[in-house]
């Protein structure tokens, strides 16, 4: 996102609050729709709701979003019955250590002409022409295959043999992890990782949760999922979350928490400098202004608000900020330094209690600690 495409208000955050938008309905259509989502989901999916709003947040942001967790909790699924809900074309991809570059991207076949003896190169696209793509464990499949990816995340676009082809819109990435298995995978580089907007961390559910997921998958099978969105209307939404207004004081939020989670910057306090190799990218302010933005029409409101920035931070950072060999001795994981972070911080809305969010196991954060 360029910094044109930020759209800065001369308003101060209470002001901000009070002024009623043209748009008014259509953010209120959004946050009805969402909560039919909601509903339809839970026809399939047993809790997982902060999981479902990060997700929807990655849609409407146009991003790709990193979903980390062990088997068995409902990762596909839950990708799958989403594109259901919003009419838009699914594919799948399991990525395994034999997996070549073409396999996702297609391939170019020679093919005879019809009444002719003529023959030419013909492009036979790949699982990546859809418009949410699954690449399920994706760090099992070499780096060679993985960087398959990039071009197509970052341009939209798949180069074969000098062509560049287009990818219809939206096209959206969520690829998983299984944080079980160590030997044999593949970490995605920081700079891959960086590409995704969100790393969503994915625990075991609790016991009254594992209780109604036996009593929803063992006795009938899933309830058929009708459209709720087409895709024009969801390309509406995207520029739409675009065309919000930010104002100075939201903006100036988001670049605080990115600047000082940087060891090297002048201000940033002493735990940053001694738990951390490197800070959040510029590219972290982009994904937590973008993600504000779709959070607060999600939640049926056209301004954002501190709390909006609060919420995705974690989700933003946790895969951005890099910890240094002393605090991963010491067991100490990103969701913590971000915790810290925003404690130390002050806040545009005068706030100063930060809800300390989930403790996830430990496991779940070694991707995030390269």
């Amino acid at each position: 996102m360029s910094a044109q495409e930020i759209k800065l208000v001369e308003m101060d955050y209470g002001i901000s609050q009070t002024i009623a938008h043209p748009q008014k309905e259509k953010v209120e259509k959004i946050a009805q729709t969402y909560q039919s989502i909601l509903a339809c989901l839970k026809k399939r999916i047993v809790g997982m709701e902060d999981v479902v709003e990060q997700i929807m947040i990655c849609l409407l942001s146009s991003s790709h979003a990193l979903l980390v967790g062990v088997p068995g909790l409902a990762k596909t699924l839950l990708i799958r019955s989403i594109a259901d809900l919003l009419d838009m074309q699914f594919s799948r991809i399991q990525f395994t250590p034999d997996l070549m570059p073409s396999d996702i991207t297609g391939t170019e076949i020679l093919m005879q002409e019809e009444n002719s003896q003529s023959r030419s190169f013909t492009f036979l696209p790949g699982p990546i022409f859809a418009n949410l793509l699954l690449a399920d464990e994706i760090n099992r499949t070499p780096p060679k295959t993985q960087s398959a990816l990039l071009e197509a995340m970052e341009e939209h676009t798949v180069s074969s043999l000098g062509q560049r082809f287009s990818l219809s819109q939206p096209f959206l990435v969520f690829a998983t992890q299984n944080p079980i298995e160590q030997e044999g995978t593949y970490p995605l580089p920081a700079a891959q990782l960086d590409r995704f907007m969100f790393n969503i961390l994915l625990d075991y559910p609790d016991k009254d949760q594992e209780k109604n997921i036996m009593r929803l998958t063992v006795s009938t099978d899933p309830e058929p999922l009708q459209p709720i969105l087409k895709k024009e209307e969801i390309l509406g939404l995207m520029q739409l979350v675009r065309q919000m207004e930010m104002p100075r004081a939201m903006l100036a939020y988001c670049i605080e928490i990115c600047r000082l989670s940087r060891p090297g910057e002048s201000k940033s306090p002493s735990f940053i400098k001694d738990s951390l190799a490197w800070g959040a990218s510029p590219r972290a302010a982009q994904c937590m202004i973008l993600g504000s933005k779709a959070r607060a029409l999600l939640h049926g409101r056209y301004h954002v608000t501190p709390e909006d920035i609060r919420a995705i931070a974690y989700p933003t950072m946790r895969h951005r900020i890099i910890l240094n060999y002393r605090s991963q001795a010491e067991g100490i994981t990103p969701d913590e330094i971000i915790y810290r972070l925003l404690t130390n911080i002050s806040s545009p809305d005068g706030y100063t209690k930060i809800t300390k969010k989930q403790k996830y196991s430990q496991r779940l954060y070694l991707f995030s600690n390269r």
